[in-house]
């Protein structure tokens, strides 16, 4: 009777193959024989399901033949699946599973060793949080910071050899950078390609290591970097430079710089994405006639007409004085609330006139 590998790993047939690994990951975690309450039967069951579906070709095989998937027969002619074999074994391309199977590595007897061949490992990424204060965000800067990071070796270039040694392929691996092993695992034998012990993946020999970096190709130093902040910025935002991390291994690629930004507030102001809110105050006598007052901007003092019979709370809208856009050149605005002060001390006088303006 046919299997259904969708059913087993409780995916339907629309799945994307990022799903089908997923939910692989998922039940081969939940039922692996070593767990508590693990089962080996379902564990193969879901292993079987996942070398058909989780490959292209296989699962367009099996798609399109459905129940004769088992005996192999498709039109009378044998089909052929490639990763089983008569023996009880199969192969496992371990770069395509990636961590599939978490930390139950070393159940399997290869561990963390995947092949690498001569994969160098990317430097490491950099974050750092840079302050600038109100007026840098809304116009940008440039700032100029320092790190201690690991950089390209200046005397070695990076391979981590002494300039005018001998660099020689790896006599264990030929320069491969790996080596194929055969390993017994509870579905059977398996052949697994692992990092060569010997030269560690890099399928090099060096006679004398660098004198500066001891073969690291890499030294820790203090570098400058003048960073340009973009107009219109704001707390939480972050800006990345590519290749400004740690140095990679030997020649690969180096990190990233991640600069988290945060916005010293200025008590004049207050700023909601790209509009910028204030306050002004003017007195009774001139909302009740009407004046002009000068209002403080981050572009400098404007003049504001305030017409007569203006109530507290009234907002002026001041167009293009907010703050720039981070994806186009158009401003925001500059909203500005008027407050009329209530005098708290009268003269005689004063009372007088409002007594008879009230009447």
């Amino acid at each position: 009777m046919s299997k259904d590998y969708y059913k087993i790993l409780g995916v339907n047939k629309t799945a994307t193959e990022e799903e089908i690994k997923k939910a692989f990951r998922k039940e081969a975690h939940k039922h692996h024989p070593d767990k508590s309450g693990g089962d080996e039967a379902k564990f193969k069951e879901l292993n079987e399901a996942y070398q058909v579906l989780g490959n292209k070709e296989r699962r367009a095989r099996y798609d399109q033949f459905g129940s004769g998937f088992e005996s192999g027969q498709a039109g009378g002619q044998q089909a052929n699946w490639g990763g089983f074999n008569g023996g009880g074994g199969f192969n496992i391309n371990m770069d395509d599973l990636g961590d599939l199977f978490g930390g139950f590595g070393d159940i399997f007897g290869f561990g963390g060793q995947r092949s690498q061949g001569h994969r160098k490992s990317r430097g490491g990424d950099i974050e750092v949080r840079l302050e600038i204060d109100f007026k840098e965000a809304i116009f940008g800067s440039e700032k100029l910071i320092r790190l201690n990071k690991s950089v390209v070796c200046s005397v070695c270039q990076g391979n981590g050899a002494e300039p005018g040694s001998k660099i020689e392929n790896c006599s264990t691996c030929h320069g491969s950078g790996s080596v194929n092993q055969v390993q017994r695992t509870i579905f059977g034998q398996m052949q697994v390609q692992t990092v060569c012990p010997t030269c560690q993946g890099e399928g090099k020999k060096i006679t004398k290591t660098c004198h500066k970096c001891s073969g690291n190709g890499a030294t820790i130093e203090t570098t400058e970097l003048k960073i340009k902040i973009p107009a219109g910025i704001d707390t939480g935002e972050s800006i990345r430079l590519t290749g400004q991390g740690e140095a990679g291994h030997k020649g690969a690629q180096a990190g990233d710089l991640y600069i988290h930004i945060a916005v010293t507030p200025d008590k004049r102001f207050k700023r909601m994405g790209t509009t910028i809110f204030s306050q002004a105050h003017i007195t009774f006598p001139q909302a009740a006639l009407g004046t002009n007052i000068d209002v403080i901007t981050v572009d400098g003092e404007v003049s504001l007409k305030i017409p007569s019979g203006t109530q507290s709370g009234k907002i002026f809208m001041l167009r293009n004085k907010g703050v720039p856009s981070l994806r186009g050149k158009d401003r925001g605005d500059h909203q500005v609330e008027v407050i009329v002060d209530t005098p708290a001390h009268l003269s005689r006088k004063q009372r007088q006139l409002l007594e008879e303006f009230d009447k």
